[in-house]
């Protein structure tokens, strides 16, 4: 029975190890990819126009989801310390992701469906308590960034708050290596139910939270779920500690009716961190005018996403939708929301983001519309609500 049990256990050992370091990796490579076909070229007016940009931000990135260093340069997926710091970015949020059903889509989804996240955690050799908790899994992640502080040689700063984000404008104009992050939640269903697990992200440094993800859940109604429903209860609680705390309320994958019902009990300005519009591509996954409008009013941002479903799939239909969000309600409205290794197709990693001011220029977007989507106006944004 001893020698059963060791072979047992040897066999297990062997299926983590080869899980962990080869099957990880594979699902990355193949889940985070840049795919386009338009021929592109970087101008010379395009490349000193990018060079002097002094604040670069974007709203959305899921890379604390994969298995990987962060501090080391990858020649896969999207985002890394040192392909932030070769695109001169500022300024980086994070997003947890801490659930997501089988057969994902943008319809319909279930709240019940085999969670992904869990298989994942598993293959990435996370320990147990991060295969079934959806906190735990949150808190890992939000630590993990945190850690990041000490690992990278002092060369990145986690913003929590207005002095943070001074302190990383102020360290950027004397070394242009340095770069920041801030915490986001991609789905509160993360929160177990609890209210006071709001709190608790916020000690652990998160700063944005978006109230449903793919499926509906103890808040209220996703965009892609079931019922289409408004706030519960409970989503209710979630929306005015969010705004007594100052965690910014992200609208990224919420109902249409749970959008108005948030916006008529916030008393804080919302954003969207990554969506395409339904004026240039109609989907379940993009808003649609009224919200935009609505947004607008209460001093929000629309974080335009790279991602196909959200665009039609190259960089001139990102630029397609920030034109159209601009001409609705005025380009201080408009953002980066790249989405990032959220297992999403886009046509550039963080270094093409100077393809995005080249194609900001061929549509006609003036010098200060540029640098007011590629990052003045996250920068405005968040030295109004951060705390």
């Amino acid at each position: 029975m001893k020698k059963f049990l060791r072979y047992a256990l040897a066999i297990v050992l062997l299926l983590y190890f080869l899980a962990t370091f080869i099957v990880s990796p594979i699902l990355d490579k193949q889940m985070n990819l840049v795919e386009y076909s338009d021929p592109r070229q970087l101008g010379a007016e395009a490349k000193e126009l990018y060079r002097s940009l002094e604040f670069i931000a974007d709203l959305h990135c899921d890379a604390l989801l994969w298995d990987r260093d962060l501090t080391k340069k990858l020649d896969y997926a999207h985002l890394d310390f040192p392909r932030m710091q070769q695109a001169n970015m500022s300024l980086q949020a994070f997003t947890i992701v801490t659930k997501s059903p089988k057969g994902q889509n943008f319809k319909q989804n279930s709240a019940d469906a085999f969670d992904k996240i869990t298989m994942l955690n598993f293959v990435q050799g996370r320990l147990p308590d991060k295969w079934f908790g959806l906190y735990k899994r949150a808190e890992y992640q939000a630590r993990a960034l945190q850690d990041y502080q000490k690992k990278f040689a002092g060369k990145f700063l986690l913003v929590k708050s207005r002095q943070d984000l001074k302190n990383l404008i102020k360290l950027k104009k004397t070394d242009p290596e340095v770069i920041g992050g801030f915490l986001g939640i991609e789905g509160a269903h993360c929160l177990e139910g609890n209210l006071d697990n709001v709190q608790n992200l916020y000690y652990e440094g998160v700063r944005m939270m978006a109230p449903t993800h793919f499926f509906d859940n103890e808040l209220g109604g996703s965009a892609h779920g079931i019922s289409g429903a408004g706030l519960t209860d409970f989503g209710r609680e979630v929306i005015h500690e969010m705004n007594r705390l100052g965690i910014i309320i992200d609208l990224a994958h919420v109902s249409p009716k749970m959008i108005d019902e948030i916006l008529d009990q916030t008393t804080r300005p919302v954003l969207v961190s990554h969506t395409g519009v339904k004026g240039t591509k109609d989907s379940p996954r993009n808003i649609s005018d009224r919200h935009i409008n609505r947004i607008a009013a209460s001093g929000g941002l629309i974080g335009i996403g790279f991602f196909r479903g959200a665009i039609k799939g190259e960089i001139k239909h990102i630029v397609e939708a920030m034109k159209y969000v601009r001409d609705l309600v005025g380009i201080e409205h408009v953002a980066l929301g790249s989405d990032f290794d959220g297992a999403a197709t886009t046509p550039i990693d963080v270094t093409g983001l100077p393809f995005i001011v080249q194609e900001l220029m061929n549509q006609g977007f003036s010098e200060m519309e540029i640098r007011a989507v590629m990052g003045e106006n996250v920068k405005r944004f968040l030295m109004e609500q951060l705390p």
